[in-house]
Order: structure tokens, then C-alpha cells, then sequence
């Protein structure tokens, strides 16, 4: 396995960083995954900027993005494979043991593994804990995921791939790497920003290609809902058949079945879209 660190391609045992640098100690850092498809990069720009506008929201110099496009297809080059899950991760660099940054530069690293096709439908778990709308690091995709690894956890424990979190005001919000919709009344729904989800690519490109609509939700809508249904960079558009101990019959729904089918069809058609 070839990997990315700091400007160039290293054979994996070699391919290291400081026990000091600050996305270990604090996780101070950013991150994005990558979908590949027999080595070329899906909606690669959106990563990209996405990356920048997180390392931003953080305080962390903006990344060069043609650093991080260069650095990106020189490891799907390297590590050929059908179907690649690539992910790149960008700190605050070699730090003091403590909050404060150091002035050692910034780390990006580049790395990619073998992916395997999700199942077209699956089953999720609300958790207790909220996502806090009004936080620091809300809508940023940062390498501050202990959160995210408890309750994916839970949600193992019961037999389900994803958690689904709501916000500090009982509204629905996202999951710990995904984006929620859900179907009421035949209209197709997703939290919007402000809930505090993310902005993930695949929701966005479902909205645009679907014309699903944002809607402030109740955390109750999972409850209500003809259809559920997951979005991410390797899920893409997944069916939900059981929310917590609800079955939903007959998932993927029409609704759901149809943003699969234009999600596969415009994917495969637009690689960089």
C-alpha cells in the first residue's frame, strides 16, 4: 500500500507522523472520504472545497488544493482497485502537548482501502446523546469523532450499520457518517444545515437530482415516516428497512427506489459532478 504523508508517496510502514502532531493529541483536523471507482475519484471538487471550508471553520490554513487533488490520484494510481475508499486527513501539524498549535506547518495525509457495495437496504438506532447545532465544530467534518464511535457502537449492539442523532432541540439531525430523508405524505425530506448535519455531497446531490426538499423535523418523523433513507460518500442511497424496533415494509420504498435509480444513473454518468 502506497500512501500520501507530507508531499510524497510512502510504502505503508514507512508512511508515518509525529506521536506530537495535533490530530492525535487534540483532534485538531479535518478529513474527507472519497468514493473511487476503478481508480477515478467520485465528485472529487466538492471534497476538495469541502475540505478547505472545514480546515477554515477550524482555524487551520486553508489547504492547497491542487496539493490534495495531486496527492489524491497519485494513491488511487498507485493502489488500483474496483471499488476504493480513500481518505484524506489534514491536521494542525506538530504541536505542543495542549491546546495550542505549534508553528511546525500543517500534516495532509492520503490513504486508500479496498470498499465493498452496502446492501440496498439496512437498519439504523436513535441514541440518546444530540448533536449541539450551536457548537464550534457543528457542520464541520473534523477528526473529533469519539461521539460518533459510541454510538455507532450502540448501534451495533442492536443489530443496525448507523445511529441517527437529534439536536439539542429534539429536532432530527443526521447520523454518525451519514445524512438522513425521509418521505411524509409522499414528499421527500431532509434536515436542513441548521439542524447541525453536515453538508454532505451525496445529500446535496440527491436534493439537486431529486428535487427533495429541507425541512425542519421533529425527531417523531422517524416515527411517522412512509420511507427512510440513508445518503453518504459510500452508502450513496441506501434504504432503511427497521428504525430502532419500526419495520418499514417493502423498503426501498417508490420514493426511495427512485433516488437510487437517478443517484446510480447521474453518479455513473457525471464522475465529478
Amino acid at each position: 500500500m502506497m500512501i500520501w504523508v507530507n508531499g510524497g508517496l510512502r510504502e505503508e510502514e514507512s508512511a508515518t507522523v509525529s506521536v506530537l502532531d495535533h490530530g492525535l493529541t487534540v483532534g485538531d483536523g479535518v478529513f474527507e472520504t472519497v468514493k473511487s471507482v476503478e481508480g477515478e475519484p467520485f465528485a472529487l471538487d466538492r471534497h476538495v472545497a469541502r475540505l478547505a471550508r472545514s480546515a477554515r471553520g477550524l482555524g487551520l490554513p486553508e489547504p492547497d488544493a491542487d496539493e490534495v487533488r495531486r496527492a489524491c490520484l497519485a494513491v488511487l494510481e498507485s493502489n488500483p482497485m474496483p471499488l476504493g475508499r480513500m481518505r484524506v486527513t489534514y491536521t494542525g501539524g506538530v504541536s505542543p502537548l495542549g491546546s495550542e498549535r505549534g508553528d511546525h506547518g500543517t500534516t495532509l495525509v492520503v490513504a486508500v482501502s479496498e470498499a465493498h457495495p452496502r446492501p440496498d437496504t439496512t437498519a439504523v438506532v436513535t441514541v440518546p446523546w444530540v448533536r449541539n447545532e450551536r457548537g464550534a465544530l457543528s457542520g464541520l467534518k473534523t477528526t473529533s469523532y469519539g461521539e460518533n464511535v459510541l454510538a455507532l457502537a450502540q448501534a451495533h449492539e442492536h443489530g443496525a450499520s448507523e445511529a441517527l442523532f437529534g439536536n439539542t432541540r429534539d429536532r432530527l439531525c443526521e447520523g454518525t457518517g451519514s445524512n438522513v430523508f425521509v418521505v411524509l405524505d409522499g414528499e421527500l425530506l431532509t434536515p436542513p444545515l441548521e439542524s447541525g448535519c453536515l453538508a454532505g455531497i451525496t445529500r446535496q446531490l440527491v436534493i439537486d437530482w431529486t428535487g427533495a426538499r429541507e425541512a425542519d423535523l421533529p425527531l417523531d418523523a422517524l416515527e411517522r415516516a412512509q420511507e427512510v433513507f440513508l445518503t453518504s460518500t459510500l452508502r450513496d442511497v441506501q434504504a432503511v428497512h427497521r428504525v430502532d424496533d419500526r419495520e418499514l415494509a417493502g423498503a426501498p420504498g417508490p420514493v426511495t427506489a427512485k433516488a437510487m435509480r437517478v443517484f446510480a444513473e447521474r453518479a455513473g454518468a457525471e464522475p465529478n459532478p
